[in-house]
């Protein structure tokens, strides 16, 4: 039994996704205490861009006619998926950048979703108990001044919930940049509000992903 974690933040030090992931799994680590974690770091390890196009065109040549970029390829989307189809439960920490989704996230993605075990018409996935963790550095729900520049969860949540069918949770943070830039200290309070709940939220679904796989659930 194993969780695989993936985080996506590119400040390791002082990511706000690293730190609500780690809530989530320090609940799945005390109800399974003996499971392990199986961790993939995109900021520490970048998939090259490159990856995806020789994996895509490597799938439609004949095995002894592959490039070796295109083999390194392959064989890396095999380990990608491996790491999904044979973890109990999954934890994806991404935030949000540039009001899109993380360019390491997205090409991790994309090479993973050309195995055929994960792909739409693959089942490897389907239903298998999943949280999504994401930060914004602003605000953008209804009714903000930037409400629809999110453009990164609706996508995450499409593509995880959606394509590759998870159970999936989602836990958000907004206001992450309150403290750093001076503009927003106006809302300092209502930072410290969401910041505390997203926390909980946190809590609550690492206790639901080590419950969905017969873990003890944690005090």
């Amino acid at each position: 039994m194993s969780l695989f974690r993936l985080d996506a933040s590119i400040l390791p030090a002082t990511s706000a996704s690293r730190a609500l992931a780690d809530l989530v799994e320090e609940q799945w680590t005390a109800a399974h205490p003996d499971a392990g974690v199986v961790r993939r770091d995109l900021a520490a390890d970048p998939i090259s861009a490159t990856t995806w196009q020789n994996t895509v065109t490597g799938g439609f040549t004949p095995q002894g006619d592959r490039t070796p970029a295109q083999n390194e390829a392959i064989a890396l989307r095999t380990a990608l998926a491996d790491e999904l189809v044979n973890a109990e439960a999954l934890l994806f920490a991404v935030p949000l950048y540039n009001y899109g989704v993380s360019q390491h996230f997205k090409t991790w993605f994309d090479v993973a979703h050309t195995d055929p075990r994960i792909d739409p018409q693959g089942t490897a996935l389907r239903g298998k108990p999943a949280t999504l963790v994401t930060v914004l550095g602003g605000n953008y729900s209804p009714g903000s001044p930037k409400d629809g520049w999110d453009h990164s969860t609706p996508w995450l949540r499409r593509v995880l919930e959606d394509v590759w069918g998870l159970d999936l949770r989602v836990v958000q943070r907004p206001f992450t940049l309150v403290g750093v830039n001076p503009a927003l200290d106006a809302f300092s309070d209502v930072a410290a509000e969401l910041k505390a709940e997203a926390e909980t939220g946190a809590r609550r679904s690492g206790r639901e992903l080590a419950e969905a796989r017969g873990g003890r659930p944690a005090a």
